[in-house]
């Protein structure tokens, strides 16, 4: 599977795969207004065997299918984690 991955600046790591390339309309505005900028990064053709350094590659392949998209987090930060910053931010901006 053909896949675009971008760069979001507001955290080292945190990248977005989408299933075709510019196509955000599948990401939940919540999440998408979370990314800060975001930057194309590369093209990656993505396959069952593949190996990826950060990201289990069926679970990458199957939120693609499913979702249109993949959010990498992060080490050691869960979404819900950085959505609550996000809002307490919010608050206090």
């Amino acid at each position: 599977m053909k896949t675009f991955i971008y760069r979001c600046n507001l955290k080292p790591d945190m990248y977005i795969y989408l299933a075709e390339e510019d196509v955000f309309d599948n990401v939940p505005k919540k999440i998408f207004n979370s990314l800060g900028i975001i930057e194309f990064c590369m093209e990656l053709e993505i396959t069952p065997d593949r190996e990826l350094a950060r990201e289990d590659t069926e679970t990458v392949l199957s939120n693609l299918k499913e979702h249109g998209f993949h959010l990498q987090l992060p080490a050691n930060e869960s979404l819900e984690t950085i959505m609550a910053r996000i809002a307490e931010n919010k608050k206090h901006g």
